[in-house]
């Protein structure tokens, strides 16, 4: 699927039969939504080896591992890629930083590694950009922080009003947006489609297959009756890009803090992190605040003009549940709860889904 088609494909309400032509097919409802093109377009649901639940970064990301492995893969989503939270993520792709018996370094450490190839490969949306963490607490740079590549202490001059611990790193970033129309890309070019609609439950996804690999999100709640599973909110503001090149990140601030990530004529403005928040509306308050505090770190952003407004539903946990259960005639592994690490640790669970379903240990 070359990159004029995905454009097309993400910005227009095309029927069932010209998205099945690209490896996407509809099911009843069609969009989800309001059925406009009817149920004529409607696809018959076969067998598949493999069905994916959820369309966002681990979802995609685990469809991909499993269909290059030569896996019959079917992704089920109400949403498409570009309308789950994953395409509004900010996407710093650096190091998840754990202590070593948490597993999550392990799987930060894998995506890390993939991350640094796929930095190199235009087409994927995903490059190494430069920028500063930055902190309001201490006067030193953390433990963690120089073995974060490219790591140096920022100058005086270079140090952000407001902010009393500053350094340089230099990791990759992905634009969310064109990040997933190429993971998609290839889950269809190895063979894999993905269908638009609804479960009410994951026997519904059980019947269509031996395995289904669950990665609801925050929707998990439901669909895998997991209370320890909470939707976290997030907004950022989206500005027309005046000419910034380089990222400024507040690492340390938890509901909410200053951030700006440029994506070529584009830059994303954060953040807030609104614990059990379900409506996916924005608060123009919470806007004004993300803009007093960008601009005044980065005074050039105070001109530009703002392009949107995006709402995204990070799924926090306790832990990220990778784990396998057993369902009436199908294994379920579940790979959700990544709260706002889901970019950062999406290869490592997506490789560590595919070691438990072929039973071989990772690479």
């Amino acid at each position: 699927m070359d990159e004029g088609c995905r454009r097309f494909l993400w910005t227009q309400r095309i029927p069932g039969q010209q998205l099945r032509a690209v490896g996407i097919s509809h099911v009843d409802p069609l969009w989800g939504r309001d059925g406009d093109h009817g149920k004529e377009n409607a696809v018959p649901l076969a067998r598949s080896d493999v069905v994916v639940v959820g369309a966002g970064v681990i979802g995609l990301t685990t469809a991909v591992c499993l269909a290059e492995a030569g896996m019959g893969v079917v992704i089920r989503s109400a949403e498409l890629p570009r309308e789950t939270t994953s395409a509004v993520a900010g996407a710093l792709c650096g190091p998840t930083i754990t202590g070593p018996e948490d597993s999550r370094t392990g799987w930060g450490l894998v995506s890390d590694a993939e991350f640094a190839v796929l930095a190199g490969q235009p087409e994927t949306g995903v490059r190494l950009m430069r920028g500063r963490l930055v902190s309001r607490v201490g006067h030193a740079a953390p433990a963690w922080a120089p073995r974060v590549p490219g790591y140096l202490p920022c100058p005086a001059e270079q140090m952000p009003s407001g902010f009393s611990v500053g350094f340089w790193v230099r990791i990759p970033a992905a634009d969310m947006p064109r990040y997933l129309d190429y993971l998609l890309g290839r889950v269809v070019a190895a063979g894999g489609r993905l269908e638009l609609g609804t479960l009410n439950d994951l026997a519904e996804a059980a019947a269509r297959a031996p395995v289904v690999v669950n990665c609801s999100g925050a929707y998990a709640r439901d669909l895998a009756a997991d209370t320890n599973v909470h939707p976290v909110l997030g907004q950022h503001v989206i500005l027309e890009n005046p000419g910034l090149d380089s990222f400024l990140h507040e690492y340390d601030a938890p509901s909410a803090w200053t951030a700006f990530l440029p994506h070529g004529e584009r830059v994303l403005l954060g953040g807030v992190a609104v614990e059990n928040g379900w409506e996916r509306r924005s608060d123009p308050e919470v806007t004004r605040h993300i803009l007093t505090r960008c601009i005044e770190v980065e005074p050039r952003l105070a001109g530009a003009r703002i392009l949107g407004v995006e709402i995204g539903l990070r799924p926090a946990r306790t832990t990220v549940r990778l784990e396998e259960e057993l369902l009436t005639g199908a294994r379920c592994i579940h790979n959700y709860g990544h709260g706002g690490s889901g970019v950062s640790l999406s290869w490592g669970c997506a490789r560590t889904v595919l070691a438990m379903i072929t039973g071989e240990s990772e690479a």
